[in-house]
Formats: structure tokens, sequence, C-alpha cells
């Protein structure tokens, strides 16, 4: 018997991420209730097995845990409390779980809203980007109880290869927010070092050879930067996702009364970016903002 089988779980926002997670939940035996605006996007999904239903009302009527993947905090907010969202299905043993980037402020308010009508609420952002969904290899941050923790822990077992429980409600997302600070930085300097290496009549991929093993090695350097050196910004994580990110966390330190004076110029650098047509393509394309022979091209 696999993990999940006999359970029946909902999965709303089904793109870059969502699409993958919701095949590994189905691979571990669940049946999966899906809602989509658009049949013909989901067709894929619906072939392998996956039902459609017409609203995420619906989603939260007939599956016991609704996961919730969406772009942005808005966009979670007209999932839950929208016209037939999830909301108007939630009873007293439905547990929903947003795994998108949620502001920390606004989780707070839909995980009371949820409870308040009986169901519960964890906050599970992810981490690995659209690879990471594919392999079933996310990096998970998750805020709750312990009890809905390890209620939700075989799926988060199907879509990633580490959970860390950080707290409660809206901890997973203010680790989220770190790591997304982390992530925007990390590109702004690898960009920055890249370019300058070009100028310099470096050959960039050569300089990225030599970090190898070394300090400024990592994860990011091995992917993003393998992206600069081959001008390939098909986007997994995109530039306007990675913008609001960065908004979001400047947001939670304004709350909080004091200033990220970094990671506000670091989102300054991508709202030129998007400003200029560009915020679909990978968030590694911060690197436009100093390679500007791009601009010729628009």
């Amino acid at each position: 018997m696999t993990a999940l089988e006999g359970h029946k779980i909902g999965f709303i926002g089904l793109g870059f991420m969502g699409g993958h997670m919701s095949r590994h939940v189905m691979k571990a035996g669940a049946e999966m209730i899906i809602y989509a605006r658009s049949a013909d996007k989901v067709k894929h999904l619906t072939n392998a097995g996956m039902t459609l239903v017409e609203s995420p009302q619906a989603v939260a009527e007939q599956a016991e845990t609704v996961i919730i993947c969406v772009s942005n905090t808005d966009a979670v907010e007209q999932v839950l409390l929208g016209e037939n969202g999830v909301l108007a299905g939630v009873d007293a043993s439905t547990l929903v779980i947003d795994m998108g980037t949620t502001a920390v402020t606004k989780t707070k308010c839909f995980a009371k809203v949820v409870m308040d009508m009986g169901g519960d609420y964890v906050d599970a952002p992810v981490s690995g980007g659209a690879v990471g969904a594919e392999n079933g290899a996310l990096t998970i941050m998750a805020g709750g109880s312990d009890e809905m923790i390890e209620r939700a822990r075989p799926l988060f077992e199907a879509m990633g290869s580490r959970l860390t429980h950080i707290g409660g409600i809206s901890t997973g997302q203010v680790a989220k927010s770190a790591n997304q600070v982390i992530v925007g930085l990390t590109i702004g300097a690898i960009s920055e070092a890249l370019y300058l290496a070009k100028r310099a009549g470096a050959d960039p991929a050569k300089v990225r050879e030599a970090f190898t093993g070394g300090f400024a090695d990592s994860r990011i350097m091995e992917l993003h930067g393998k992206r600069i050196i081959d001008d390939d910004f098909t986007p997994g994580g995109t530039c306007v996702t990675q913008r609001k990110d960065m908004a979001e966390a400047c947001s939670l330190a304004a709350e909080l009364g004091f200033e990220l004076p970094a990671s506000a110029l670091n989102g300054s650098l991508y709202e030129e970016v998007v400003d200029a047509g560009l915020g679909g393509i990978d968030h590694a394309g911060l690197y436009r903002y100093y390679d500007r022979d791009w601009v010729s091209k628009l």
C-alpha cells in the first residue's frame, strides 16, 4: 500500500510548480481533485487520472486536504475567500496547506478564518524551483501545529526531499521570506561578478569554473550561474515573482520596525528588468540589468 492510498487530496495552482507536485502526490497513491480556470491547461493531468471540478469550493467539499500553490498573496486570498472559494467548502475534517510564497501577516489572517470555520491550516512554502518540483526534491519550510504537520508529512515526503517544521502558523512563510532574500541577493552578486569578469576581458565561464569548491560557490552559482553563462532564461522562478518576494520581505521588516536596504536595492533592480518587459524570464535574468546588450533587442 502506498503512503497516500485511500486519501482524497485537492490541488489548486497547477502551473510551473504545482503540476509536478500534484503528480508526485498522485504517484504516492492519492485520489486527486483539482481546480484550474482553464481545463485545457490541465488536460495532461486529467488524462493522467485527476478529477477536475468547477470551483475551489468543490475541491474543499470533496478532498480531506486542500493544497494551494498559486502565484501571490492576492491569488491565495481569491482562492480561499472569493466567490465559491475554498472557505465555503471547509469543514472540521479539512486541512488547508498553502505551499506558495505568501505574505506573513496575511497568512495569519487566512489561517484564522479557516480555523474559525472548523478547519486547520499549515503554511508550507518550498524552495527548489521547477527542477526540484519535477524531481520530487523540494525543500519544504512548514508552519503549523505538530499534529497538522504530522498529518501532512506523507504529502510533503511525496513532493520533497527535506522538511523542516519551523514553528507555529506563519513561520514557514517567515523562513521562505528569508530564503528569498538570500536568493535575490545572491543572484545579484553572481550577476555583478560575472558581468565584471566579462567587461574586464576574462571568460565568465572560466571564472565561474574557478569558483567551484571555494567560498563563492553555491547551488545558485551552479544553477543560475550556468543560466547566465548559457544566456538561457527559460523560467523556473520568474523575475516578476522575485520582485514580489523582495517587496514582501521589505514590507515584513517595516512591520517589525527596521529596514532591509540591500534587499530594497535588489528589488529595485528587479523592478527595472520587469518594467523593461522581461518579467516572465527566469529570475537569473537579473543579469540583464547589467548586460545592457538586451536593450537594443527590445
